[in-house]
């Protein structure tokens, strides 16, 4: 079973070596040497890969072959006790059986006698003819062989049977099988886990899906980014008009104009310091990026967003109506489940007309069990209180609580998200509680103000960053991390139910800044 909250767990054996070394040479000789060790990494990179996408290969053979062998394997026969039918009919079976028995012993002992009483010359004459008869047989057996090697002989030369293909066929060499014609994106994913320190025999054909989804739901604003970015910042030190480019290109991505003013300006610091080539340029942008991103995380004891073992463990999702706020609890639950956790779901958001079916028919689809109240605007907290018993019951590992969608500037909504937070500290104070707002990247800028009002209520320890397959403005995360200080914890790039996973800072700024 693989799980993904620990995925990060084998990445953390090697630490990526994002930063570029740089040696003061000429201009002539370090393109030459970019040049000659960027083909030689590819080639490596390539040579991984390959390997990863053999090892993948091999991993779905031993998977499909267990499967036949499980459907080919015969069942075992349970044995029951036989009606007294049944036993009458063994009986009467067996006693013919004994009949037909004797019969056949007294035919064979007839036989016998037959046999004794046959005359000695008449046994003779019987001997000579069956010899006679074998003779016959294997004349004529060798004749037809005869006559089957001589009939080509008869034939034309142009029809006759060549033997030059059989000879071919016994000195062949077998066949070597072409290598796999890996994609980009293929080729890509493996090397950013091999960036990562992870070794091929690791890789799972999961973790290739997501970072393909990942790096094309970040195509947009990564179309709109890299290509510019790579003709002002190869130029040396930054002039006027390429500062005001890089940051109308930030801006568009919607950086924001705190994240965006730290970062021209700490890449203004470095290219005064030493000029830069294009490819080294936007490598040491890429670190730029990666500190913003885990700068909220900086001073806690683990980074890692993981559900914590043999305690219950208690998700709060908050946001405004339309972000995906319910949609994010089905992918959330899948995900922990088939990463190996308990899961159970409470349905709290009582205002919004059909939100509890919603839920629950999220709760089929994982198969999770879902506490709701049936009846109508019933008190969410009341809904809360329910689940932590069940959950505490039912020895769950994870409980995820819907609240409904409200607007930040709705008072009244807002009171009740707090209500709610007060009665998990106060039943399940032994618990590790989480809270996470959800925001849609399509909003952009318009999501700040949302997350800082819900953070002075909710008491939020991240993000979760949703439909950034459907927009350009991926740096929302970036705005985020660095006027909020608030980490993203996970992002979704499609609908499927698997296409929400944990963030990742390193694998996002490559997904952004790699053409």
């Amino acid at each position: 079973m693989f799980n993904w909250f620990r995925r990060n767990d084998k990445a953390k054996q090697e630490e990526p070596k994002t930063t570029p070394q740089i040696q003061e040479v000429s201009n002539t000789e370090s393109t030459e040497t970019t040049t000659e060790t960027a083909t030689k990494t590819q080639e490596d990179y390539l040579a991984w890969a390959k390997v990863a996408y053999q090892n993948i290969q091999e991993k779905k053979e031993e998977v499909q072959t267990s499967a036949t062998e499980l459907e080919t394997s015969p069942i075992e026969e349970t044995t029951e006790t036989e009606p007294v039918s049944d036993i009458k009919e063994t009986a009467v079976q067996e006693a013919v059986a004994e009949d037909i028995a004797e019969e056949t012993t007294k035919t064979e002992r007839i036989s016998e006698t037959e046999e004794t009483q046959i005359p000695e010359k008449s046994r003779e004459i019987i001997t000579e003819i069956e010899s006679k008869n074998a003779t016959e047989e294997t004349v004529v057996e060798s004749v037809t062989e005869e006559e089957t090697i001589e009939a080509p002989t008869n034939v034309p030369a142009w029809m006759q049977k060549s033997q030059g293909l059989e000879k071919l066929k016994e000195t062949a060499i077998a066949e070597i099988e072409p290598e796999p014609e890996l994609d980009e994106d293929f080729v890509w994913s493996a090397k950013v886990l091999a960036q990562q320190g992870r070794s091929p025999e690791d890789i799972s054909v999961e973790e290739i899906n997501w970072l393909t989804k990942l790096r094309q739901g970040l195509g947009k604003t990564r179309r709109g980014l890299i290509v510019q970015l790579k003709a002002v910042v190869g130029q040396g030190p930054l002039n006027k008009d390429a500062v005001e480019e890089i940051e109308a290109l930030l801006l568009q991505a919607d950086i924001g104009i705190e994240a965006t003013d730290y970062i021209v300006e700490t890449l203004q610091e470095k290219l005064k310091e030493e000029a830069l080539p294009p490819e080294q340029a936007i490598a040491y942008l890429k670190t730029i990026l990666q500190e913003i991103l885990d700068k909220p995380l900086q001073g806690q004891d683990n980074n890692d967003f993981v559900p914590e073992q043999d305690i219950l463990n208690i998700w709060l999702l908050t946001g405004v109506n339309g972000a995906g706020k319910t949609t994010t609890i089905g992918k959330l639950t899948n995900l922990a489940k088939t990463s190996g956790y308990n899961c159970l779901i409470a349905a709290a958001d009582t205002f919004r007309a059909a939100a509890v079916q919603q839920v629950q028919v999220w709760g089929e689809r994982t198969d999770t069990e879902v506490i709701a109240n049936p009846g109508k605007n019933t008190d969410p907290a009341a809904v809360v209180y329910d689940a932590i018993s069940a959950a505490k019951s039912r020895d769950t590992d994870l409980l995820l609580v819907d609240t409904a969608g409200r607007l930040q500037n709705k008072k009244n909504l807002m009171d009740e998200l707090a209500k709610i937070r007060r009665v998990v500290d106060k039943n399940a104070p032994n618990s590790k509680i989480e809270s996470l707002l959800v925001i849609d990247a399509t909003l952009g800028q318009n999501s700040l103000y949302q997350a800082q009002v819900f953070s002075e209520v909710a008491q939020l320890s991240g993000v979760v960053l949703t439909k950034l397959d459907g927009s350009a403005k991926g740096g929302v995360a970036l705005a985020i991390a660095q006027q909020l200080n608030l980490p993203i914890r996970f992002v979704g790039v499609g609908e499927g139910i698997e296409d929400l996973r944990p963030f990742s800072s390193y694998e996002f700024v490559e997904a952004l800044l790699n053409g």
